[in-house]
């Protein structure tokens, strides 16, 4: 595998009355429906944690709490050859802004239990979404101070 300049990209599992929210989009190579948790890009001179608040809120209108770090996973995307570097939090939903209007990309939210997720499973974002979902399942957080910004 070679390996340059991978994409830095944050998401968050967020369960509530055990259902986690999810995004619906269109994805941009294949033109087809896909689910993922809220997740982007680190901006430029932006924290990890910041870039996992600002990617919850614009694409689900949720304020949340990050709780936990869930994993980091490098990952290739079969359809652009492309690496992503992404770090995964637990987060705890606070406040829903009704007023929000969310990212243009995103075109539903859902809450989902794990066997509506399983039953999609074939159109999920990547493999990633279904694995940290598992993780947070089997109890495999990692406290926040993992992860240190200078």
């Amino acid at each position: 595998m070679t390996l340059s300049h991978p994409h830095i990209t944050v998401a968050c599992v967020i369960e509530h009355d055990d259902r986690f929210l999810l995004v619906e989009e269109i994805d941009k190579t294949t033109g087809q429906v896909v689910f993922n948790q809220p997740a982007g890009h680190v901006d430029e001179n932006e924290s990890l944690f910041e870039a996992a608040l600002r990617e919850t809120r614009e694409e689900t209108a949720w304020t949340v709490q990050l709780k936990a770090v869930l994993s980091v996973a490098l990952y290739q995307a079969p359809f652009n050859g492309h690496h992503y570097l992404r770090t995964t939090f637990l987060a705890r939903a606070l406040k829903f802004d009704t007023e929000a209007t969310l990212d243009p990309d995103i075109t539903r939210t859902h809450w989902l239990d794990y066997e509506s997720i399983l039953s999609i499973s074939g159109k999920l974002r990547s493999p990633l979404v279904l694995a940290s979902i598992e993780q947070h399942r089997r109890g495999e957080h990692y406290p926040l101070d993992l992860i240190y910004h200078a």
